[in-house]
């Protein structure tokens, strides 16, 4: 089959990788849509020793499931951790956190830049039918994005603001601004500035940024220098919520966060049902932030245009 190989932190295209065989209790789903997302272009830059076919948003069909012939058919897309369900973590319910977990295109899991993909059926979830491939890719990212309401409550008096408005912070910011609390999003490009706009989210400069004035600061920029400006913005005994990876080490002022008593939440993936119900009551709509589609033997090219400042999502579409 097709698909878009990693190895060495090197990207290729490949035809001859054979077609999956589903293990025990998984499917073999046909890829339709799948999104270039911040972590896939942090693995071709070594965030993470990973080898085989990257890729974990999408949207798929199954086309076999032994141990399920009936959900053959079924339009599908799929929780990225793969838990063994039996380790410590798994048992007292942070599956999430499985010590022995694979992840989807991300570790020791071939993901779905590619034609084909197996996936757990524990994992795959059916994508209602009014919500179209394109939006059903936005999935785990606005899972991802939900999980900060998972972690913290926030509401009308909370002072939030959103350091990063790509890929991942328009999604924080279009969900954030449905709880009724007082949202800034820092924005640094034309783009990101006019789909905020679209959405009647406020957009703050970052020199207009001020210190210890916010409740709760979410850095999403995927740049140390975004930590730096959250540790600034953040009042006392405020928190902040990190969604970005990095992979430079970080300069934190512990001292300053000791007295301040600032509370730091690390924060990844999230609930696909809630994201799934967002997007087919259209709370959401992510199609915005489509800035260009790619076939699958296009993919490199799709990688560039993905790596260049300021693109938001760029799709690649599998025949």
């Amino acid at each position: 089959m097709k698909a878009i190989w990693l190895e060495n932190n090197y990207l290729s295209y490949r035809c001859d990788v054979p077609v999956p065989e589903p293990e025990a209790h998984e499917a073999l789903v046909k890829v339709s849509r799948a999104g270039i997302c911040g972590t896939d272009l942090e693995l071709v830059n070594g965030y993470y020793p990973f080898c085989g076919i990257p890729g974990h948003e999408f949207v798929g069909n199954i086309v076999r499931a032994p141990d399920q012939p009936q959900r053959e058919g079924q339009r599908v897309v799929a929780e990225i951790n793969i838990s063994c369900d039996t380790c410590p973590s798994c048992l007292a319910g942070r599956k999430k956190h499985c010590e022995r977990r694979t992840v989807l295109g991300i570790k020791n899991r071939h993901g779905a830049f590619a034609e084909y993909v197996c996936v757990p059926l524990a994992n795959l979830i059916a994508v209602p039918d009014r919500v179209s491939d394109d939006a059903a890719v936005f999935t785990e990212p606005l899972a991802a994005a939900l999980e900060i309401q998972d972690q913290i409550a926030l509401d009308a008096k909370d002072q939030v603001l959103i350091i990063g408005a790509g890929r991942l912070g328009q999604l924080i910011a279009q969900s954030l601004v449905l709880t009724g609390c007082d949202l800034k999003v820092m924005a640094r490009y034309k783009n990101q500035q006019q789909l905020l706009a679209q959405n009647n989210i406020q957009i703050i400069d970052e020199q207009a940024v001020s210190s210890r004035a916010f409740d709760i600061v979410i850095e999403a920029s995927g740049s140390p220098a975004g930590f730096f400006l959250a540790q600034k913005a953040i009042r006392p005994r405020g928190t902040i919520v990190l969604k970005s990876t990095y992979k430079e080490d970080l300069q934190i002022t512990v001292s300053a966060i000791v007295v301040d008593e600032i509370t730091l939440i690390g924060s990844r993936c999230g609930p696909f049902a809630p994201a799934l119900a967002l997007l087919e009551s259209g709370q959401v709509n992510p199609l915005g932030l489509i800035d260009a589609r790619y076939p699958l033997d296009n993919a490199l090219n799709a990688f560039a245009r993905a790596a260049q400042p300021g693109t938001l999502k760029v799709i690649l579409e599998v025949p």
